[in-house]
């Protein structure tokens, strides 16, 4: 028999990706769990595997080609039966495939049916001697209008802005509007002074430059899109405001030396990064707001009770922030291994896409790079990111002596609709505190 082969649900809000590689072809015998392609989605690269032993007898995947959750990838002749199990994973995706395809229609944005009003009326009521209203003056009946790809919520909000949806350009999945789409539009039709479609990042057109010199254009890598879009978000979105200060890490780095051994005999590399990854968790503990989201939209606040810290990485394919769950509740040697781990497969390209999803601060550490200071961008709906920079020796004014120390420069930025500047200064000058101390309690 013949078993269709379709794209898994992958993660959620993800809908579609680039298929970056095929590793079988037809003729091809695969067991259960081979991969057949690696697809590159908006957040990360996942391997595509069959459901069945059997003979590739089709291959309906092609490199750079886009595919949708549900799509047939492949047809394989087996001859065993298909369990229960796989039929209903194939049933359910087969079904979803259909229903992606058919865009569903929402019943509180159904234009109503024509009415004849003088039949109503004459069913209604008398008949009375009044003159008919002149064929040419009744109102046109209502056309239907264009299928917009928008969910109910986004719909609801779109109507509370006075917005139609028609002129809005969507930055999700196949043209799907989101809700920073709209909001977007609001700010630019404001700004420009109209109501008029513009593009989400409300950016002009790129003159010619092959007027002025040969040029080279190449397509724009998911990654770097997806980044491009989020930050374009984040800026336009948030208030942003930075905050800086110094930590003294004289004697954590002293910490790091005498504790590097134990840490190496565990598996792990002790690192400023994964102590201030513990300083930060803790630091959301006492400042909950700094943890928090705000719905503008709902006039609400968010408290989040748990604490998950994203580290981003720098990758080839550009920067991606993988999201280390609970960093309260671990130990600086567990939270080093995590941190190595994560950002391994990160390089690699094999990072889960749920890994990149449910962060509530976010931590970058270019102090490997170089450089005095950055105002890092905070990532929407987050409300605060730390920035880290390259620590120095400096002479410091000690008990009336100079004293060489070791100084780390940190960059807070952070949302000003829900943080002020005293609440930063303060966020900052505990996290300053924290690394000054030991640290033996928490290793």
């Amino acid at each position: 028999m013949i078993v269709e082969i379709r794209i898994p649900e992958i993660s959620e809000n993800v809908e579609s990706g680039k298929v970056v590689s095929v590793l079988v072809q037809v003729g091809d015998v695969v067991e259960v769990d081979d991969v057949l392609i690696e697809l590159e989605t908006e957040k990360a690269v996942v391997e595509i595997p069959s459901t069945v032993k059997g003979k590739i007898a089709e291959m309906l995947a092609e490199e750079g080609e886009e595919k949708n959750v549900g799509d047939v990838i492949a047809r394989i002749e087996t001859e065993a039966e298909v369990s229960d199990e796989a039929a209903a994973v194939e049933t359910a995706e087969k079904k979803k495939a259909d229903q992606a395809k058919t865009p569903p229609v929402e019943a509180e944005d159904k234009r109503p049916e024509p009415v004849d009003v003088q039949r109503e009326a004459e069913v209604k009521m008398p008949k009375v001697e009044t003159p008919l209203i002149p064929k040419e003056e009744k109102p046109p009946s209502p056309e239907p209008g264009p299928v917009v790809p928008a969910s109910p919520s986004i719909r609801r909000l779109a109507r509370e802005l006075g917005v139609d949806l028609v002129s809005v350009i969507g930055s999700g999945p196949r043209g799907r509007i989101t809700e920073s789409d709209v909001k977007a539009h609001v700010r630019q039709a404001a700004t420009r002074g109209g109501t008029g479609p513009v593009s989400v990042s409300g950016e002009p057109s790129l003159p010619d430059f092959s007027r002025w010199g040969d040029i080279e254009t190449v397509e724009l890598p998911t990654v770097r899109r997806v980044v491009a879009e989020s930050v374009t978000t984040s800026w336009h979105t948030i208030p942003h405001v930075t905050q800086f200060d110094r930590a003294d890490i004289t004697h954590l780095n002293e910490f790091i030396e005498k504790n590097g051994k134990k840490a190496a005999s565990k598996g792990v590399k002790l690192t400023v990064t994964a102590i201030l990854t513990k300083v930060c968790a803790e630091a959301l503990k006492q400042f909950p707001r700094f943890n928090a989201s705000i719905d503008v939209t709902n006039r609400k606040l968010v408290y989040k009770h748990y604490r998950h810290i994203g580290i981003a990485v720098d990758t080839e394919n550009g920067l991606l922030v993988p999201v280390l769950r609970n960093a309260d509740k671990k130990g600086i040697l567990d939270i080093a291994g995590e941190i190595a781990d994560m950002a391994e497969r990160a390089r690699s390209r094999k990072v889960r896409p749920d890994e990149l999803e449910g962060g509530t601060f976010t931590l970058s550490n270019q102090g490997g790079i170089g450089g005095t200071n950055f105002t890092p961008v905070v990532l929407w709906p987050q409300v605060a990111i730390l920035g880290v920079s390259r620590s120095s020796v400096e002479p410091v004014m000690m008990d009336g002596n100079f004293e060489p120390r070791t100084m780390l420069p940190l960059s807070l930025s952070y949302d000003h609709r829900m943080i002020d500047g005293a609440d930063a200064a303060r966020f900052m000058r505990w996290i300053c505190d924290s690394l000054e101390q030991p640290f033996t309690m928490m290793l």
